[in-house]
């Protein structure tokens, strides 16, 4: 029985990622041996879009308040880009500190996640 999924996010400054995860985005963490954090994530979901090629994936994080996320974020001194309205979500991109980038958004679309209303 499939019980998660495993991301992973390569990076040419891993150590510097890795904190980036933990001190900023606040994610709890493993030690697998060695200093190698692995990081627990929020609940997830996966679409498949056709593509020209296979070898391309990304990864964005899912929010309820796109505009509070990028203030908590500034505050800590993270930029964001600026917010694009699609289709389906309210986005912006988030430079990590190795040089890439992951999105964070707030949806437009209906969520595959089950959420408690607390």
């Amino acid at each position: 029985m499939i019980f998660g999924a495993h991301v992973i996010v390569y990076s040419k400054d891993a150590t510097a990622d890795r904190a980036f995860l933990r001190d900023i985005l606040g994610f709890g963490s493993v030690d697998a041996g060695h200093g190698w954090l692995i990081f627990a994530l929020p609940p997830a979901e996966v679409a498949v879009h056709p593509a020209e090629d296979n070898d391309r994936h990304e990864l964005y994080f899912m929010c309820d308040d796109l505009r509070a996320e990028i203030l908590t974020l500034g505050e800590k001194g993270i930029r964001c880009s600026e917010v694009q309205e699609a289709r389906w979500g309210s986005v912006t991109k988030i430079r990590l500190p190795g040089g890439s980038e992951v999105g964070l958004y707030q949806p437009k679309h209906p969520s595959a996640l089950a959420r408690n209303s607390n």
